[in-house]
């Protein structure tokens, strides 16, 4: 089968693997008709992780079951599935309380596990033909009728909308409330869309790309330029100096200033001023435990100079982690399949799966324009679907 690989720091290629395949009687195989590339991808593709070469990276996966395990019972052969980012088991400590993010089963001895992504596990990544699909009772979400119209917004459901959904939950969003969401790229976007449908009463969205904040703007949000001047004294301008009621971090830890040079701390201080006394903060932008290749002597350890004075005055108060895509998946599925939602709307590039290099390039360099990346395996031919049944 063809899959998108990691050859080394800004080296990926689209090249034959040995095809995926069930391995246990609880795996399902699905022929990959949607996959996105997320800008975690990038940390791996610019070589700021350990991912070894030869992985098959891509954790954003649709698409149709084609093998069944003797031992699945709920997914048949032909559903379309969308598949969380998250390998679960659905029995461990850990999932039994929903937190599927944080499995201590799939990926011993480590909490959590993950398609095709540095630390989380030996699971291949699903930009490629066909992925195995572990625990598929539990792992694969079941999409309706309506997925031949509306797939590239299910799609999402693999990742940024809960993730970007978790934010808000993270920062204890209520209705009428106000955020401020620093990043706005695809999980900051999808914030920004959870806080509407939240019945957020002013979304305020940060960053510095032209093309970022214009999308933002489409969505509702206020967009707040940090190229015009300080963010945070932005919003306290806009929130009559106090604040706004939370915020959501959805950046990382290669958040960069004006001048394009990584300032790890960055958003995490400007939240802290920006967000009110006793307001709730919730951080999904990726943050690692260390990071050998950056500038910062603290950011080497992955540790932070956070203005925890400030923080601690104020009574601020932070929830951190990936998302547990389970908890939402099924509610945020039928946002979708009733028109409430639609995350597609971030989407600028739908390309073969051919073309991935060249989008990995763009999408990394922040190329105007390249916003969100969904990319499309070539569809398989009647004797190929032949033989991968057969197996």
């Amino acid at each position: 089968m063809k899959a998108l690989v990691y050859n080394g720091p800004k080296d990926v290629s689209v090249n034959e693997v040995p095809d995926a395949k069930i391995e246990k009687a609880t795996d399902v195989l699905v022929e990959i008709t949607t996959t996105n590339i997320c800008g975690s991808d990038l940390h791996m593709y610019e070589g700021r992780t350990d991912v070894e070469k030869g992985k098959v990276l891509g954790h954003e996966n649709l698409g149709k079951v084609i093998e069944v395990g003797d031992a699945v019972d709920s997914i048949n052969k032909g559903d379309y599935v969308c598949l969380p980012f998250n390998v679960a088991c659905g029995f461990c400590e850990n999932c039994e309380r929903g937190l599927t993010g944080f499995c201590l089963t799939t990926n011993p001895p480590n909490a959590g596990a993950a398609y095709g992504f540095a630390g989380m596990g030996p699971y291949s990544g699903g930009q490629a033909d066909y992925l195995r699909v572990p625990y598929a009772d539990f792992n694969c979400l079941k999409l309706p009728e309506d997925v031949s119209e509306k797939e590239n917004d299910y799609v999402m459901l693999s990742d940024i909308f809960p993730t970007g959904w978790h934010a808000t939950r993270l920062a204890k969003l209520c209705p009428g409330d106000s955020v401020v969401i620093y990043g706005a790229g695809p999980v900051g976007l999808m914030a920004a869309i959870s806080a509407s449908v939240q019945g957020a009463s002013k979304i305020m969205v940060v960053d510095q790309h032209p093309d970022r904040l214009k999308l933002a703007k489409e969505l509702g949000a206020i967009p707040i330029d940090q190229k015009k001047g300080d963010p945070a004294d932005q919003i306290l301008e806009l929130t009559e100096g106090k604040g706004t009621d939370c915020g959501c971090e959805a950046v990382g830890y290669q958040c960069t200033n004006t001048k394009g040079e990584e300032v790890p701390n960055l958003t995490m201080n400007w939240l802290v001023k920006s967000v009110k006394a006793t307001g709730n903060i919730g951080v999904v932008g990726v943050f690692v435990a260390k990071d050998p290749k950056a500038e910062d002597k603290l950011a080497k350890k992955g540790e932070l100079a956070f203005d925890f004075g400030n923080f601690w005055f104020k009574g601020q108060k932070i929830r951190t982690g990936q998302a547990n895509v389970k908890a939402y998946n099924r509610k945020l599925r039928e946002l979708i399949h009733v028109g409430k939602a639609k995350p597609s709307a971030i989407i600028s590039h739908q390309l073969d799966l051919s073309e991935a290099p060249n989008a990995y390039k763009n999408f990394d360099d922040r190329k105007n324009g390249w916003t969100k990346v969904v990319l499309k395996p070539a569809a398989a031919g009647q004797s190929k679907r032949k033989a991968a049944s057969a197996r």
